[in-house]
């Protein structure tokens, strides 16, 4: 445990806030606990007051304060896990007398849902014995205690990141650029050459390298291949992932010599640009002589570019350049640092300000970004202190190289501490969703929220925005909904988070303690027992077991003795994810995770769920996604009444919905509802849900009447991002059903497949939806005429397929107000088998109807005629197919 426990105040709170609610205690008066919870509220009200006083004496922790600060923070853990049972019990109470009878206990053992006397009797000398430490402790914590050592922070590996400033780096940049793409002799032994970009941890390696890849001059390169390596080079993982890149192939040959020859085989006699990015010196000379025995088959002029902290991995590889990234100078730091605050600086900010700054930032752009992230939008007096702040004097081993780095994580409010510790249990390079990680947080209790609110997740929101802000995460270069953290803040979150969390990779003995309570894994090809009985064989507490996979890929094999014996025993456990395994069956014992609050099953392959999951009575978030054989939905999945998100997206054999899930009244995600025959999962049952996001509603044909689409109330969900309406089939009333299936204007894409009126509704075409940017239409086979879809002004994208019956396509696409398509940037037409004639804009004038459109496709219209609109002066890729009859010419077009 480290310094990261003044985190505790937060958990403290939470601890609190339960201790007193009124429901609780209601309940515990029936139990005849409440005076002993009582007493516990009170020491811990105590505890937690004298500790929001200690945390200026945080950076001066004692051995002694050191050991209390982690007895407490397990005992806050094991405090939590009895409150929870308490409040289990409870909703199980209530589950029954709704039910008129006891028979859900049937799946959950009756012993196992009440109190242990003893072990409450035990919490209770524990909290005694720590509160009677407490102020004696405190008191003797003074400025002049010697300081406990803080761990180093150690590196590990980078991702390309290009939001990051390049204030400075122009020069090294085109250098570098000049570097890779010079001819070299024809005479050289090998027909490859090595670049070593070698400096120090946060001078800027990776950013300058990223941008160094995405140059045009490495368009002469192909294939460009970026790996990131750890500090434990593995020539094995290092190559699959090489190849992986190369060739869009899984590469998990159970055989080695089966990779590399098809690593051979992909790049011979291609010239190509590998960048290896953080190669430590764990990479020894035979590995590297295996390794680039493969890169030989390439054509001359191929180029391995190395980013290394040392300079003997320089040599190791035999670089034949090797450009030293120095540290920037003052000014190009302070330019750093005012591009990441925005300019959100003090009115009063001067050349004292900068002075400081650039000196805490010694001259390493990593440093500047995190100061900006600390002090953008704050007040001149927050500057001086941050500024002026002790711990930029604290100095151990390589822990004083970014003492920024701790003192962005000191700054933090003591509920975002506790989301960002959280972090730790991410692979270096993971790249995470925004919204995955607040379901995360939302599961371990770390979003709070007032009691009868609604908004966990606008919360975790707020808190994923502020670490953002922060520099703490950034976006992904690979994708825009993704995020990562810089390697030296990985480790920072790994510091802070302590022996509460574990990683199975980063453990030398691949072993867990009896404190530890989050941990996570990389999913292996074959995942058998005995990766599991030595790391789990202690942890009795774990409220995490998160599997998580670098690869991407979906066919990961985990033995049936985890799912069926050792996963029922972690009763504590708040999140589990089986997510990438080809699981087929889940046991009823699942029933025994009472505490459980997140149940990933993506990408498995199971028919059905267990009945017990629906005593699951804490759950919220259950994600099935890709649940590619999974047929029906427990029938009694309304009694998950904490059930706020169901992600039950791409499950193409999903027959129909639960009855009455109108009752699950905290649902806020339902990715997919399919509509039953007859009285069966009728969609008027969406109807008092307050769903966000997006919504599917599939199997229309079924809805019965329109009064039951009418219920289903869309007009309301003002959270409603994006909305796909499907029809497999026909009853005659479809244009009734999607005229009442109107959702609010605040939507922004709209799918509709397999709709079989003669025409559309008005509402689609209304300029009213002004943050509309998607749009599908798709097998509308009866539709002659498309919707004035010229007059949703926010339109981006445009996806017109399998309209057969259109002929002609002309003002009635247009509309009659103002210029149509006014931001368009992609439209696609696909499988539009009698179009005849596109008729242009008759009021075309200027820069025409498209004056955005960077992409047009058209394909399989074998009846067009004419030529395509003229003046689209921005557009960069045109793509025809199957259409025999149409003039294309690009005197139309340019």
């Amino acid at each position: 445990m480290t310094m990261g426990e003044i985190f505790l105040a937060a958990f403290l709170k939470v601890l609190l806030e339960r201790l007193t609610s009124r429901d609780f205690l209601n309940y515990a008066r029936q139990k005849g606990v409440a005076k002993k919870l009582q007493k516990w509220s009170e020491t811990v009200s105590e505890i937690e007051q004298l500790l929001s006083d200690a945390e200026e004496k945080q950076l001066m922790i004692n051995e002694a304060m050191h050991h209390w600060l982690i007895e407490l923070t397990h005992l806050a853990y094991d405090v939590n896990d009895t409150l929870d049972k308490l409040s289990t019990q409870m909703l199980t109470g209530m589950d029954e007398t709704r039910a008129g009878s006891s028979k859900v206990q049937s799946f959950i053992p009756k012993a196992k849902l009440y109190f242990n006397n003893s072990e409450m009797e035990g919490i209770s000398h524990r909290l005694r014995k720590l509160s009677t430490k407490q102020k004696e402790l405190l008191k003797n914590v003074s400025s002049n205690t010697e300081a406990t050592s803080l761990p180093a922070l150690q590196r590990s590996p980078s991702s390309i990141v290009l939001n990051t400033p390049v204030a400075g780096r122009d020069g090294e940049i085109r250098k570098i650029v000049g570097l890779l793409s010079r001819d070299y002799e024809s005479s050289r032994t090998t027909n490859f050459h090595s670049v070593a970009i070698v400096g120090m941890p946060g001078v800027g390696k990776t950013t300058v390298a990223a941008h160094v890849f995405i140059a045009d001059a490495m368009e002469q390169f192909y294939p460009k291949v970026w790996v990131s390596v750890s500090h434990n080079f593995n020539l094995e993982r290092v190559t699959r992932a090489i190849c992986r890149k190369v060739t869009s192939q899984p590469c998990d040959q159970n055989d080695f010599s089966e990779v590399q020859d098809d690593l051979n085989r992909a790049i011979a006699g291609k010239r190509f640009l590998i960048v290896l990015d953080d190669v430590w010196s764990t990479c020894d000379c035979e590995s590297w002589t295996t390794m680039q025995s493969h890169f030989r088959v390439g054509a001359p002029g191929s180029t391995i570019l190395v980013t290394t902290r040392e300079e003997k991995v320089a040599k190791l590889i035999g670089a034949t350049e090797v450009y030293n990234l120095k540290v920037l100078s003052d000014e190009e730091c302070l330019n750093v640092f005012m591009q990441h605050i925005n300019n959100h600086r003090p009115p009063n900010f001067d050349a004292v300000f900068a002075k400081k700054i650039v000196e805490k930032c010694n001259g390493l752009p990593l440093a500047a970004k995190t100061l900006g992230g600390i002090l953008r939008c704050e007040e001149v007096d927050r500057w001086n202190e941050v500024l002026d702040d002790k711990l930029w004097s604290i100095s151990n081993n390589e822990s004083n190289r970014l003492p920024v780095l701790k003192l962005s994580y000191h700054y933090l409010p003591s509920t975002l501490k506790r989301c960002f510790a959280y972090c730790s249990i991410f692979p270096n390079n993971y790249e995470f969703g925004k919204k995955q990680l607040i379901l995360l947080w939302m599961a371990e209790g770390f979003l709070q929220q007032p009691e009868g609110s609604n908004q966990m997740e606008d919360i975790g929101g707020n808190s994923f925005e502020e670490l953002l802000s922060r520099s703490l995460f950034q976006k992904s270069s690979k994708s825009n909904s993704l995020y990562v953290m810089h390697d030296l803040v990985g480790d920072l979150a790994r510091w802070a988070s302590g022996d509460t969390y574990f990683r199975l990779e980063d453990k030398v003995d691949g072993k867990c303690s009896s404190k530890t309570r989050h941990s996570s894994y990389i999913s292996g090809k074959f995942d058998g027992v005995t990766k599991f009985e030595k790391a789990f064989s202690e942890a009795k507490s774990l409220r995490t077991f998160l599997p998580l996979s670098i690869s991407h890929g979906h066919e990961n094999y985990l033995t049936c003795k985890v799912t069926f014996e050792k996963l029922p025993k972690l009763e504590c456990l708040r999140v589990l994810s089986l997510n990438g395994y080809q699981v087929t069956l889940l046991p009823e014992s699942i029933g025994h995770l009472k505490h459980l609050r997140y149940l990933d099953l993506s990408h498995t392959l199971i028919t059905s769920l267990p009945k017990s999951t629906t005593t699951l009575y804490n759950l919220q978030t259950l994600i099935l996604e890709n649940c590619s054989q999974l047929k029906a939905l427990p029938g009694k999945l309304k009694n998950l009444a904490k059930l706020r998100h169901l992600n039950n997206s791409c499950v193409p054999s999903l027959e129909g919905m639960p009855p009455q899930l109108s009752q699950l009244t905290n649902l806020q995600t339902l990715s997919n509802f399919v509509v039953g025959k007859g009285n069966v999962s009728r969609v008027g049952e969406i109807g008092p849900l307050s769903l966000r996001w997006t919504l599917c509603l599939k199997r229309l044909e079924n809805v019965t009447n329109v009064e039951d689409a009418t219920r289903a109330n869309l007009l309301s969900k003002q959270g409603l991002d994006a909305l796909q309406l499907e029809w497999s089939g026909t009853d005659g009333k479809e244009s009734e059903i999607l005229e009442v299936l109107k959702p609010h204007i605040n939507l922004k894409e709209l799918i509709i497949k397999g709709y079989n009126g003669l025409e559309f509704p008005t509402w689609i075409q209304h300029p009213l939806f002004s943050e509309m940017t998607l749009v599908v239409l798709e097998n509308c086979n009866k539709c002659r005429f498309l919707p004035a879809l010229g007059q949703l002004h926010s339109l981006k994208q445009l996806f017109i397929k399998g309209m057969s019956s259109v002929e002609s396509v002309g003002p009635e696409f247009y509309g009659k107000a103002g210029v149509p398509f006014p931001v368009l940037e992609t439209l696609e037409f696909k499988n539009m088998e009698d179009w005849k004639e596109w008729f242009p804009w008759e009021q075309s004038q200027g820069n025409g109807v498209f004056p955005c459109l960077k992409m047009l496709s058209i394909s399989t219209c074998p009846k067009l005629k004419g030529s395509l609109p003229k003046n689209i002066h921005l557009l960069t890729k045109l793509g025809i197919d199957g259409c025999e009859q149409l003039v294309v010419s690009t005197t139309n077009i340019l």
